[in-house]
């Protein structure tokens, strides 16, 4: 629980910026995501869509373990 209270601390803080890097990423994997993603949907903007995809997958993730929770207490009735 403690966790979560430390992320939703972090996700408040709207100021608080973290730069981020990547390391031992293959060139023809980011090559792809720029051609394919980050050129057509981002007009070439790599933060934006990293930072859409890190929202996307979090929304994604959330919903899965709201199903997986609301599943499992539809089970114990």
């Amino acid at each position: 629980m403690q966790m979560k209270k430390k992320t939703a601390v972090l996700a408040e803080e709207d100021d608080l910026l973290v730069d981020l890097t990547f390391h031992n990423i293959a060139a023809s994997l980011l090559t792809e995501f720029t051609e394919k993603i980050v050129q057509p949907y981002y007009s070439g903007n790599m933060n934006a869509a990293i930072q859409d995809l890190i929202r996307k997958t979090i929304a994604e993730q959330d919903f899965v373990l709201s199903h997986i929770t609301h599943t499992r207490s539809g089970r114990t009735r």
